[in-house]
């Protein structure tokens, strides 16, 4: 196994390492961190620049843990060198890069998990098929959210790049714009032209489940937007607060609903829990989360005692195990490209249509905005020289 990207990647190979898989190359621009994560995986080789790693023969299979500009770009050039590809979600930073990874995978041949391992998470994929067989009747909406206190990133000017950081190959694909420290290291998050804000990050998960339980294998046809920076005052690009609204038309045209609520600044949870899903259907209501807490009503707020018998456990060691399965054939991928697309796409169109700052109106078979330049100019990203994902992908 190769590991391109070093911060959760780390932890994500260390799962591998532990089941007595070999990691044999780690990258990552930063030395410091890349010399760490030699030491501690014991690995043979150790690159700054990944497309090293993909010249090597040995390697079959990488993991793709970079910032998400470079997530799709990575994952591509990976697969067309002949490797499988676990890559850490959000799949791709845009709707085009996205629909490009899927392309890539088929062309390839080869196997492509996304890190959305909450489809790999036993107590979920129980509560998920009690929905499916109709526990709460015909689900029409999904209410999700992601409530909790994030740390202000403060106000930083243009300076160096600090010593054995390769700033040019970190920004790869993405505008170049000039080093600010507040920028990097986990707070890229924040930032249009390397991150996906908080939606993308920790919110993706939670709107991968409203899709999946909702029984949506589509994109939405209409998707409004309300929020800002209500809380920080600092550099960070994205809101603190959002609330979203996804609109569907399902099978035989039946419309279905995702809200999904972020705040930033919070300490206080609804239902007890930062990250959640509440499930509203015609006999009922079921609320979920990542972790395992579990309620399930019925009509008339009446309690029922159908609680999934699996262990309270999120990890992902299983999500890892079902990858490997699936490279050696015995196994069914639960979060392929495809999957993980339209679950990162809810997050792009919540990030557009907070731009563009107007309710936006999808075509999900073309994936595009008819009539809405401003939206459609956010659907890729302008090319940047050798980084550029070739168009005929």
């Amino acid at each position: 196994l190769g590991l391109i990207g070093t911060s959760r990647g780390l932890s994500v190979a260390q799962e591998f390492r532990a089941a007595g898989h070999e990691i044999r190359s780690v990258c990552d621009v930063d030395a410091t961190r890349r010399q760490k994560a030699q030491q501690e995986l014991d690995a043979s080789q150790a690159h700054a620049d990944f497309r090293r790693l993909l010249d090597d023969a040995v390697i079959d299979a990488v993991i793709v843990a970079t910032p998400d500009h470079w997530h799709a770009p990575a994952a591509i050039l990976a697969l067309d060198a002949g490797k499988h590809v676990y890559v850490e979600k959000p799949c791709a930073h845009n709707i085009r890069e996205g629909r490009q990874l899927i392309e890539a995978a088929e062309r390839t041949r080869k196997v492509v998990q996304v890190g959305t391992q909450s489809r790999s998470t036993p107590v979920l994929r129980q509560a998920i098929q009690q929905l499916h067989d109709g526990v709460i009747g015909d689900i029409k909406l999904a209410k999700a959210w992601n409530s909790q206190r994030r740390a202000n990133i403060g106000h930083a000017e243009p300076s160096d790049p600090p010593a054995g950081f390769d700033y040019e190959l970190w920004v790869g694909p993405a505008p170049k714009p000039a080093f600010q420290k507040n920028c990097h290291h986990y707070t890229w998050h924040w930032w249009y032209d390397f991150g996906t804000g908080d939606v993308g990050n920790d919110g993706v998960h939670e709107l991968d489940v409203a899709r999946w339980g909702l029984g949506l294998w589509q994109q939405p046809h209409r998707v409004a937007v309300v929020g800002g920076k209500y809380f920080f005052d600092d550099d960070q690009q994205f809101p603190d607060t959002v609330t979203a609204a996804f609109e569907f038309h399902g099978e035989q045209g039946v419309k279905k609903q995702i809200v999904f609520e972020m705040r930033l600044w919070s300490t206080n949870y609804p239902e007890g829990v930062d990250n959640g899903l509440e499930f509203l259907g015609t006999e009922g209501r079921m609320f979920i989360s990542r972790r395992g807490k579990f309620a399930l009503l019925g009509p008339r707020n009446q309690r029922l005692e159908q609680r999934p018998d699996q262990p309270p456990r999120w990890d992902v060691s299983q999500h890892l195990r079902g990858w490997l399965d699936a490279i050696r054939g015995t196994g069914t991928l639960t979060a392929p490209a495809t999957e993980a697309h339209l679950s990162a796409s809810l997050c792009h169109l919540a990030n557009i249509a907070y731009r563009v700052d107007h309710t936006v109106h999808f075509d999900a078979d073309q994936e595009t905005f008819p009539s809405d330049d401003a939206a459609s100019a956010l659907l890729t990203r302008p090319d940047r020289g050798e980084w550029t994902v070739p168009s005929e992908v």
